[in-house]
């Protein structure tokens, strides 16, 4: 079983150092503890519209990256290595796009690996459990276990473990099938995903919409089954049933569902959600550090320690910077060097190169 009760015993220890509240539901308690490092000082949490998210965190973030010096492009190869133990990689954009293989990806992770350094790969796409991710890395011919994949999937199952999320309460997702796979690993009750996506809502005078008041949690993330029953359903949820936790598994805004063009993300389905309940969810995925401290606690490495690679400025690379590591961008997927040295953009990675196969061909060509 991928989950256990470390899981739980990981985030319990990263959120105990928080201070106290004003008094809320335990689990939504807890929870606003374990991100209430993401907030400025001066923060209030009071507020039933506090954002988690990264709009939020990019207002914070702004101010201060705009200092930041302008990214270098990767020249020194051995430099990076030699001062990184761990290399954190999303995987759209940066090992795949769509169901191909970005070139020289097999070679990069090979010699990576040579090297003694621990690979993870860290994807924002919650379609899929993390062993179904494993069978998607063996189709495309890469060699990686389970225990280097991190779905934020996962992460919401994750999140609602370190919460203690009473067992008798029901999770209605919004979402495809990896985020119920890893619900029911982690035990718990939960109804909705893709069997919902083909219910529909006859309105007539006087109809009244039931809803199930035992749900005590609604995750939201990708789902190519969204319709208008799933988004009145999850309102109900939120409004109505007290305490009820609203958790996006993250807010991008396009993802890559083939490589022929960008397509809408799963960020689209949580803004319906935000709009209709005019709450702001907790995001377990990137640029929320949450992934990056179970990560941490799990190998016991220092942050300085690992390189975050990505594609994107305001998820990956902000993941990386908000978790006090290096970061690495690659322009393989949605950020291209344009929008890197956009004047509007407050983002700056340590590095920025073509794609992570640079990595070796870089290396091969300062020898």
């Amino acid at each position: 079983m991928l989950m256990t009760r470390g899981v739980s015993d990981v985030f319990l220890a990263v959120s105990a150092s928080a201070s106290s509240r004003s008094p809320a539901p335990p689990a939504l308690a807890t929870g606003r503890r374990l991100f209430s490092a993401l907030l400025p000082p001066s923060s209030s949490l009071s507020s039933s519209n506090r954002h988690f998210g990264p709009r939020r965190r990019l207002g914070r973030w702004s101010s201060t990256m705009a200092a930041r010096a302008a990214a270098q492009r990767l020249e020194n190869v051995d430099e990076l290595i030699d001062s990184v133990e761990t290399f954190l990689f999303d995987c759209d954009g940066v090992i795949w796009k769509g169901d191909k293989l970005i070139d020289g990806v097999p070679g990069t992770l090979d010699m990576l690996r040579s090297k003694g350094k621990r690979l993870v790969f860290v994807t924002n796409n919650s379609t899929k459990s993390r062993k179904q991710y494993g069978k998607k890395f063996e189709t495309l011919g890469l060699s990686v276990t389970e225990e280097e994949i991190f779905a934020s999937s996962f992460a919401a199952a994750a999140y609602l473990r370190s919460i203690d999320f009473p067992k008798d309460k029901k999770v209605y997702v919004i979402g495809e099938d990896g985020i119920l796979k890893e619900l029911e690993l982690a035990g718990y009750q939960y109804l909705g995903g893709p069997e919902d996506g083909d219910k529909k809502i006859e309105l007539k005078p006087g109809f009244l919409m039931e809803h199930d008041h035992n749900v005590g949690a609604v995750v939201v993330g990708f789902d190519r089954y969204f319709n208008y029953y799933k988004v009145q359903y999850g309102t109900l949820c939120i409004r109505e049933n007290p305490g009820c936790i609203f958790i996006a598994t993250n807010r991008d805004a396009v993802t890559h569902l083939t490589d022929a063009q960008e397509w809408a993300g799963g960020g689209s389905m949580v803004g319906a959600i935000c709009g209709s309940t005019q709450r702001e969810p907790l995001v377990v995925g990137k640029p929320s550090t949450f992934m990056m401290d179970y990560l941490a606690n799990k190998f016991g490495i220092l942050k300085s320690q690992i390189c975050m690679v990505g594609d994107r400025l305001d998820t990956d690379i902000l993941f990386g910077q908000n978790g006090g590591c290096k970061t690495l961008l690659v322009l393989s997927g949605v950020t291209s060097l344009q929008m890197l040295q956009s004047p509007s953009n407050s983002i700056q990675p340590d590095f920025y190169t073509n794609k992570i196969s640079d990595l070796v061909t870089l290396k091969a060509a300062a020898v």
